[in-house]
């Protein structure tokens, strides 16, 4: 049993029961992918991991906070159709994968290496 409670219910999951994967990337790679805007990532950040409220993060961000319900409704819809479907999620603006430092991206050979 599960710490401070009663073992989980079997969950009805709709979909194929096989794995799914997502590789975060700064540039579009293989395949299908999502790419999230700057000011969506920040949403995600300001409001799902410091707990902001809406209208704390759209005054951070300078924006309305219609403006920043709208961007992070959508990018928590890109990040859903990402790991549900299985595709990369493209980091937009990113001025490390531009200039070729970006660790998560995958790194083409050269005559250097």
């Amino acid at each position: 049993m599960p710490p401070g409670g009663r073992p989980r219910l079997r969950r009805t999951i709709a979909g194929s029961p096989e794995s799914r994967c997502y590789q975060p990337c700064c540039k579009a790679g293989e395949g299908q992918g999502i790419s999230l805007q700057p000011e969506e990532i920040e949403l995600i950040r300001l409001i799902d991991l410091e707990g902001l409220e809406q209208e704390e993060a759209a005054e951070k961000l300078g924006v309305s906070r219609k403006t920043a319900w709208r961007d992070l409704h959508e990018a928590r819809r890109k990040i859903a159709d990402a790991l549900v479907n299985g595709k990369g999620i493209e980091m937009a603006g990113c001025t490390k994968a531009a200039e070729g430092r970006c660790s998560k991206c995958p790194r083409e050979t050269t005559d250097l290496e």
